[in-house]
């Protein structure tokens, strides 16, 4: 399936759209550079609150879903309350919420240690959420914010990126912005493997493609998701994409769906993030997601196991060639020893090319050959918990896969 044509239900099989409040699909109308509103002021307006708007909006709300992040949470919360100042004020011009997901360690106690940040309780569970959806959604129902920025707890924010953000959308014109952060790794399972991943992504979505009004390839990451108040309210809010494991990513589709402008980029400038603190949670991590995010991950699998023969069986093949060279036929052998030999100079040109769209540092890209092994294990592990077993596992909840 190309790219350009999705399958109908967003993100590999991330499972049917649900119409929300009788909103519009209809690919009508959006020319790149015309402001969403202009396209968005043909339809009526979207209502997903349950109560009504508070009489004065300020400038941004930023919302933290946290649920045992006890270990990077103030890393978080130092990076984006040291972005207060006179021209823009926490509490006044703009507003910070954690919500506090049902932790059992010092998660919301870390948060309240932070003047100017609201904490939250996530509540119940209700059946038919993630947990993360629920969080983020509780918190956005009581958002004072023109602009609601969805960020994680292990994200690291660089000074003034909050507003450059918001005038980004701006200059741009979009309901929607994503950034795909620097990302940080460490130990060597963490650092050969995510530039692979990130590689596949940077193929599958290219940024300049997914801010295309013109294309129908979306996605977006929930590190750093930035919407506006009209915008959020036309997508259904995160009610629309309550069951969705990759909430990021389904909104992302429902924006280009809904015309409301979708701009995407790496944003090493603008924020990192450490995904994932151990190797146990990167696996559990990447199990749960990339069966959505790629098409087909058995034969990416394949692709990629096609890799490990190449990369380290071509090598031993043709020294194997070379020592036969005072046998019979000795020339024959040393001649397909080279070509062997020039068959892999290419093939790892070519790996390197792939990996090198990952964004990561070149002593990261130059590891990732070992990471193939555990990336093809990870590919087929996520297959077969979607679509053999139908459920994924995270922070100790278990999902619909």
């Amino acid at each position: 399936m190309s790219m350009d044509e999705p399958k109908p239900d967003g993100a590999g099989n991330a499972g049917k759209w649900k119409p929300v409040l009788g909103l519009s699909d209809d690919p009508v109308g959006l020319v790149e550079g015309t402001d969403w509103r202009e396209w968005a002021g043909k339809t009526v307006p979207g209502t997903v609150f349950d109560q009504p708007e508070p009489e004065e909006l300020i400038e941004l709300t930023v919302i933290v879903p946290a649920r045992n992040e006890e270990d990077c949470l103030s890393a978080c919360l130092e990076s984006l309350v040291s972005q207060s100042e006179e021209i823009f004020a926490l509490g006044k011009d703009w507003e910070l919420l954690v919500v506090d997901d049902h932790s059992t360690d010092r998660t919301a106690e870390i948060a309240r240690g932070f003047a100017g940040v609201r904490v939250i309780e996530a509540g119940k569970l209700e059946k038919g959420w993630t947990g993360k959806t629920s969080a983020i959604w509780k918190a956005a129902k009581q958002a004072r914010g023109r602009w609601l920025l969805f960020t994680d707890a292990d994200t690291m924010h660089e000074p003034g990126d909050l507003r450059r953000a918001i005038h980004e959308a701006v200059r741009h014109k979009v309901g929607m912005l994503s950034y795909s952060p620097r990302q940080a790794t460490s130990g060597l399972a963490q650092r050969s493997l995510m530039p692979l991943v990130f590689s596949e992504l940077s193929l599958a979505y290219p940024p300049a493609k997914v801010s295309d009004p013109n294309t129908r390839i979306a996605a977006a990451n929930g590190q750093f998701l930035l919407v506006e108040r009209e915008a959020y309210r036309r997508l259904g809010g995160h009610a629309s994409v309550a069951d969705r494991v990759l909430e990021d990513v389904e909104l992302a589709v429902l924006a280009k769906r809904r015309k409301v402008g979708l701009r995407f980029r790496y944003a090493d400038d603008a924020l990192a993030a450490r995904m994932y603190r151990s190797t146990t949670a990167m696996i559990e991590g990447w199990t749960k997601n990339l069966a959505l995010l790629f098409d087909n991950t058995l034969v990416l699998s394949l692709w990629r196991a096609l890799d490990i023969f190449l990369l380290f069986g071509l090598p031993l093949l043709a020294v194997w060639l070379w020592n036969a060279r005072f046998a019979a036929h000795s020339l024959q052998w040393l001649g397909a020893g080279w070509v062997l030999a020039l068959l892999w100079v290419r093939t790892l040109v070519r790996f390197y090319a792939r990996v090198a769209k990952s964004n990561f540092p070149f002593v990261d890209c130059a590891l990732a050959p070992l990471g193939l092994p555990l990336f093809v294990i990870l590919l087929y592990r996520s297959w077969f918990q979607h679509r053999i077993l139908k459920q994924v596992s995270w922070k100790g909840r278990t999902y619909p896969g």
